[in-house]
């Protein structure tokens, strides 16, 4: 038995919104239950277990830009920011909101 551990942080790497699921889970679920609570960001940073269209979509409802590689199984590559995704300062970080404030 192990958990997964879903992180809203701040550009500082500050967590401010904490979910926790069984290992087992997909991050979908992480990402599902998170998504109310994102703050008013420009930028997200993700791994690619939070690639998926329906949360792309979410976002960019919310006016958000997705830096989230795309799954490697993936018909067609999905463009994204990677040099702002190499510069992520927490690999461990799932889901890393950048506020582009004071950047």
């Amino acid at each position: 038995m192990n958990t997964k551990l879903h992180a809203i942080c701040d550009s500082h790497g500050r967590p401010l919104n904490l979910f926790v699921t069984a290992g087992q889970v997909s991050d979908y679920i992480g990402a599902r239950a998170l998504l109310s609570s994102l703050p008013d960001v420009d930028w997200l940073l993700g791994d690619r277990g939070y690639d998926a269209d329906w949360f792309r979509d979410a976002l960019k409802d919310k006016g958000i830009r997705a830096c989230i590689p795309g799954r490697r199984q993936r018909k067609k590559p999905v463009k994204y920011d990677k040099r702002r995704y190499k510069r992520r300062n927490r690999p461990s970080r799932d889901i890393a909101a950048q506020c582009t404030a004071g950047q």
